[in-house]
Formats: structure tokens, C-alpha cells, sequence
């Protein structure tokens, strides 16, 4: 029974041909067992991937007193004959790059040096909602703003389904009155608008919730979490075009995490001077990115007015009328 011993994705595969009609569909032959078929398996690895001066080692039966000590091994044992070999080739390990404690960046590109000195003073506290897809992502932009300011005014909460069982804390945060959460729609207020002209009413700090992750991961989020529709929804009326270019946007107002952040914070903080500090490690990481090979990314709102959306368009009647409304609507 001619046979092929295979490595197909780091692992080793056999497969069996077999010229007799009386096959099974997956090729192997009625009444050979499987014994033998691990006993040929194990001669034909021992011939061809050990070599040769080791075959005829202890640790390897000889072609003499081959066939009887296989008739007495059983197939496990034939199974870990064959790997065995396998398995003490060396491993290289690779190490992972030193890492700064405190931008989060490999030392060698580290961000520290554009970082403020000493964290900004802030009465507001943060909450970011992250879905659990942006925490493997290379380029974020959460570790810098956490960076920015003090211990306790940056949450970082993970997760996909948010319940008051399971995160009380949060639960807490999103029935606080002075809890607002950051996510634009035709409910939204304008956050310019919703500012006390009272500073003492102003000193007392808000809490604003921010949703991390791509669009569509943060609508899932807030339409999925009723705990998120509790606290008063609010958007930013700002034209800033978004300065991550190193990452596609739908439209040229969409922004990073980061930069709702700086925004936010520089609004309700009145206080402009937060949002150049904010965003001045954002601006070194891109520009460290373009200039080791990083191509700027045009939103898809400027790709499909200036003709350079090269991607088939979507079947989805619904996209394509989201699509035409990036094109067509002034007022995204």
C-alpha cells in the first residue's frame, strides 16, 4: 500500500493511495488496520527525516529488529517514534521589543519625549468603552491619552455586552446625573451648548463615557448596551478635520479617540491649551509612520468625491444609500 507522508501547515499529515476498488471515500483501504498503517507511516519517516547516522542509535530500532519491536508497540507508541524527532528540533523563541511603561510604545520609538511633563490637571474623568478588537491593534491612541492624565481621570473598561450585574461600577457612572456619553445622532446635543455659565457649577467635573473601537464595533456597542443610553448624549458641533491620517475614517470630521478626547476635555475645561498638549504625541506618531513607509489614509467621504474609491461598491441597498449620503449630504 503506497503511501505519502505530507507537512502541510506545521504539522505532519499521511495519505494513503490505494489502486484497489474496495475503498473507503476517504481513500483508505477496507480491512488494513490501523496499525499497520502507522507501523509504514513510522518506517518511512524513520528512512527518510532522520538521518542516517542516528537510525541506527538506541533511541531508533535498527532495520534488523525492526519489524519486532513494532509488532509489539502500539500505535500511540509508533505516534511519538515518528514526532519524536520532530519534536527535538530546536525552537527559536522570538523576543518581544523592550517596551516603555508609560507611552506604551517599543523603546526605540518611544513617545515619552512628546508627552507632557507632569499629567494635565483635569476636573472631568473619563470613561472609555473599548471594544475588545482595538486592544491587539498597533497604532492606539487610548495608551497615549491615558498618559496624558492623571491616575483615575482615564477608565479603561473592555467588553462587548455591558450589564449592571456584571459591571456595577460603570452602572454607577451611567446613572450620574452629571454623566454624559460622547455619540453623535439626531438625539445628540451639542456639547458646546450644554455648558453651565456658572463656573461653580462647572468646578464640580463630569463624567464622559467614550465609545473605542471602529464605527461599525462602536455602534454594535451602543445599541446593543442599554446601560449606555442612560446618561445624556451629546456630539461635537466641530469641523476639525480628524489629524490620524494614518488610519481610514468614513468621513474627513471623523475622529480618533484621542482627538474626542482633546476636544471634549479642552471644551469642558475651557481651556484650549489641553487640546494642542493632547494631540501632540498623535501628530509625532503619525508623522513617525509616514516617514518609515505609512501611506496617508483619505477618508472614504473624499475617496468617493474626488473619484478614488477603488473598491467594488457594496449590494447592500442601505450602504449604497450611506455611500451617496457621503457624497451628497453637506451636513454629515
Amino acid at each position: 500500500m503506497p503511501f505519502t507522508l505530507l507537512h502541510h501547515d506545521g504539522r505532519w499529515q499521511h495519505r494513503v493511495h490505494c489502486n484497489s476498488p474496495a475503498t473507503h471515500s476517504d481513500g483508505v483501504e477496507v480491512g488494513v488496520s490501523r496499525p499497520r498503517r502507522m507501523r509504514e507511516i513510522q518506517a518511512f519517516a524513520m528512512e527518510d527525516c532522520i538521518p542516517s547516522e542516528d537510525r541506527r542509535s538506541p533511541a531508533f530500532c535498527d532495520h534488523e529488529n525492526h519489524s519486532d519491536f513494532c509488532e509489539e508497540s502500539s500505535p500511540e507508541d509508533a505516534e511519538m517514534d515518528v514526532f519524536g524527532g520532530l519534536a527535538a528540533l530546536p525552537v527559536e523563541v522570538c523576543e518581544r521589543r523592550p517596551t516603555c511603561l508609560r507611552c506604551g510604545r517599543p523603546q526605540k520609538v518611544c513617545l515619552c519625549p512628546f508627552l507632557p511633563v507632569h499629567p494635565l490637571e483635569v476636573s472631568t474623568c473619563l470613561y472609555i468603552v473599548q471594544h475588545p478588537a482595538e486592544e491587539s491593534r498597533v497604532l492606539r491612541t487610548v495608551p497615549l491619552l491615558a498618559a496624558c492624565l492623571p491616575s483615575g481621570k482615564c477608565n479603561v473598561i473592555v467588553g462587548r455586552r455591558f450589564s449592571e450585574e456584571r459591571y456595577p461600577d460603570l452602572a454607577a457612572v451611567c446613572r450620574d446625573p452629571r454623566t454624559l456619553i460622547m455619540y453623535p445622532g439626531p438625539g445628540a446635543q451639542n456639547l458646546e451648548e450644554l455648558l453651565p455659565s456658572d463656573p461653580e457649577a462647572r468646578s464640580l467635573g463630569y463624567n464622559v463615557i467614550l465609545i473605542d473601537g471602529t464605527w461599525s464595533q462602536a455602534k454594535d456597542l451602543f445599541l446593543r448596551n442599554d446601560l449606555l443610553h442612560l446618561p445624556k448624549q451629546v456630539q461635537l458641533s466641530s469641523t476639525l478635520s480628524s489629524q490620524y491620517v494614518i488610519r481610514t475614517q468614513p468621513t474627513n470630521i471623523c475622529l480618533s479617540t484621542l482627538e474626542c478626547a482633546a476636544l471634549t476635555l479642552s471644551t469642558l475645561e475651557r481651556k484650549e491649551s489641553i487640546r494642542e498638549v493632547l494631540l501632540r504625541p498623535l501628530n509625532a506618531l503619525c508623522t513617525f509612520q509616514l516617514q518609515h513607509g505609512a501611506q496617508v489614509h483619505h477618508s472614504k467621504e473624499h475617496l468617493l468625491r474626488n473619484g478614488l474609491y477603488d473598491r467594488p461598491m457594496p449590494k447592500n441597498k442601505r450602504k449604497i444609500k450611506r455611500m451617496e449620503k457621503l457624497v451628497t449630504d453637506q451636513n454629515i
